[in-house]
């Protein structure tokens, strides 16, 4: 007789949205019905974005006296779960909250300044004797 393993689909992650809320602003909205935000955990590390929902044990009472509960039907998806979300460059968690059962994630890419990119002004020359054209860095160097 062959034994399966159904532990994979037990543990499947809860579903989720990703918007753009602004030019280089995103949200990641991820259902999690049940838990509260000491249950979720949201760790970043080398632009992987991973949360985590790990359900405290409460069908048994911890005092012993209460029996466990006991369900006509359980729909709602109270395991452990853990999705991983890949970042680009340059984005960071900026914010996070857990309201009426969705966990709200915002991202926000924040480029360094030297990879942004700035406006180069471009300077006139003044024509010398000899054809040549001199620039801004050099007349202020003759003036000196």
């Amino acid at each position: 007789m062959r034994t399966y393993d159904f532990t994979p689909l037990y543990r499947s992650a809860p579903p989720y949205n990703i918007e753009t809320t602004g030019e280089n602003a995103y949200r990641i909205e991820i259902a999690v019905a049940g838990f509260t935000p000491d249950e979720l955990n949201i760790e970043v590390k080398e632009n992987l974005l991973t949360v985590t929902g790990r359900k405290t044990a409460n069908d048994a009472s911890l005092d012993g006296g209460a029996p466990q509960k006991t369900y006509l039907h359980r729909g709602l998806a109270e395991r452990d779960f853990e999705r991983r979300f890949q970042l680009a460059d340059y984005v960071v968690v900026t914010e996070a909250n857990l309201v009426n059962g969705l966990l709200s994630i915002a991202l926000k890419r924040e480029l360094p300044e030297a990879l942004k990119p700035r406006r180069i002004e471009i300077g006139a020359g003044t024509p010398l004797i000899e054809g040549q054209v001199q620039g801004k860095a050099e007349k202020a160097a003759k003036a000196a």
